[in-house]
């Protein structure tokens, strides 16, 4: 890719016939990347908290008024998933199991950002429980439906704030001292650390599986404005939205690139081109160093075993 050949929406190639899951699929990044890939004929699972905000979200896909090409509804099937449940994962996932007899593309998309400090249904910090363990749940639970698809990928939406974290490995929970914004970076870095891994393992297994690693820069989306408070919401839902964000079409592009382009590789990080990597067309962008370090990768794998209890058929190179 070079500025010259800016990649749009528009470029997404012909998806027909292809199954998509897309998490936290009603708002945002994942909205408009549902929207993107429907309109090209995909089909797309949109696996959501709440299921009647789901159906409304379809409902206004598909309205005579909502634009250029607007999808078909066939190809939208709304299923309730919370990320932050473990069990709610492994009940989406098995019926999942029972109607598809394969996916082609996973797009680990949904988060939450800077809450209070809360737990999830088994104990563990929010964050790290939805941005990171139901994502790497999830993905172990799909990967032999991914396995069966045509040219299937995995692509885990970290940020740009992944540069910023590190792991907890002695206090992942937070019980000993929590900060939002530090244990929101330390799971945009687990996203990273796993995907990496992730496309580590599938390639030392020879999956025909693809890890890649998106993150859309600095997005406008209700992330900065649902969970956080204080300081944290003014400065970012207040002032940063509105006087330095894109927009959630232009912040879906990097994990539209991810999840569709025939060149992208796995183990690829895709972010956006400009100054920053704030905003911008998609380009390959660089993983922290400490991202990449082998050792952190493999604890991570292991600690996230531990706690979800999901064992992934591939092992360490």
């Amino acid at each position: 890719m070079t500025k010259k050949q800016r990649w749009t929406a528009d470029r997404v190639p012909d998806q027909t016939g292809r199954a998509f899951v897309v998490t936290g699929a009603t708002s945002g990044l994942g909205l408009a990347t549902t929207r993107a890939i429907a309109r090209r004929g995909g089909r797309v699972i949109l696996a959501v908290r709440d299921e009647e905000k789901g159906r409304e979200v379809v409902e206004g896909l598909v309205a005579p008024g909502a634009g250029d090409r607007p999808p078909d509804a066939r190809l939208l099937d709304v299923r309730r998933l919370d990320l932050a449940d473990l069990d709610s994962v492994r009940a989406f996932a098995a019926r999942l199991r029972e109607e598809y007899p394969r996916l082609d593309v996973l797009v680990n998309n949904a988060g939450v950002m800077a809450p209070p400090r809360t737990l999830s249904a088994q104990g563990h910090e929010l964050q790290f429980a939805t941005n990171h363990l139901g994502h790497f749940a999830l993905t172990g639970l799909l990967l032999d439906l991914l396995a069966a698809g045509r040219d299937p990928r995995v692509v885990t939406v970290s940020s740009i704030n992944h540069r910023q974290g590190s792991l907890r490995f002695d206090d992942l929970d937070g019980e000993r001292g929590y900060a939002p914004m530090a244990f929101y970076n330390q799971s945009k870095f687990a996203n990273a650390v796993f995907g990496r891994e992730l496309h580590l393992r599938l390639t030392g297994a020879g999956s025909p599986v693809r890890s890649v690693l998106a993150h859309p820069g600095y997005t406008a989306t209700n992330l900065q404005t649902r969970d956080t408070r204080g300081l944290t919401r003014l400065v970012f839902g207040r002032i940063g939205n509105p006087l330095l964000a894109q927009s959630p079409e232009r912040g879906a592009l990097p994990q539209l690139y991810a999840a569709t382009d025939p060149s992208v590789e796995g183990g690829e990080f895709i972010g956006p081109d400009g100054p920053a990597e704030l905003r911008g067309a998609p380009t390959r962008v660089r993983l922290s160093d400490a991202a990449a370090d082998a050792d952190t990768g493999r604890r991570l794998w292991d600690v996230s075993e531990d706690l979800t209890g999901v064992r992934f058929p591939v092992t360490a190179s």
